[in-house]
């Protein structure tokens, strides 16, 4: 089981932003399956009005690929576990294409991620996969790419563009 304290380790996402419960299959290198169980009292609810209509409460589409991304994070992480982000390797979000999206999801849906590790190219992955609840297709990934760089990279300074 790769539930919390597993996800701490390997993803620096911390609340509101640690967007998966548990990963339910993970074979390193190839594939994993994760849940997320929406509910209610997650904060992009918080606003919306008591007499406010079902699709009001549709959970946000890229909050729902971010959470399919949790799910991605461990097939490159789960062996080199990161609590720190300021030291070691960091995980980057490169891009994410071909994505198409069914239907809403709703709180009280528990979706199951399920995510394939389609290609390597040095320290960059390419993932694609999709999301279901029960038997149904809420959304289909056609590639999401993940980069791996050096964390004392990304806390330097930024260049001085006017000088230099």
């Amino acid at each position: 089981m790769f539930g919390t304290r597993e996800f701490k380790q390997v993803l620096p996402h911390r609340y509101p932003m640690l967007l998966v419960d548990r990963i339910i299959e993970l074979v390193p290198g190839e594939r994993a399956r994760g849940l997320k169980a929406v509910t209610v009292n997650e904060p992009w609810y918080a606003h919306v009005p008591d007499d406010a209509a079902p699709e009001d409460y549709h959970y946000p589409w890229p909050v729902l690929v971010e959470s399919w991304g949790h799910v991605a994070g461990p097939l490159v992480a789960s062996d080199i576990p990161n609590p720190d982000v300021t030291t070691g390797q960091a995980m980057l979000l490169g891009g994410v294409a071909d994505i198409e999206f069914h239907r809403p999801v709703l709180p009280g849906d528990v979706v199951e991620h399920r995510v394939t590790l389609s290609r390597v190219v040095g320290e960059t992955y390419i993932f694609e996969g999709d999301s279901v609840v029960g038997d149904e297709v809420v959304m289909t990934v056609g590639r999401l790419v993940m980069a791996m760089r050096p964390a004392s990279e990304l806390t330097g300074a930024a260049p001085d563009r006017d000088n230099g």
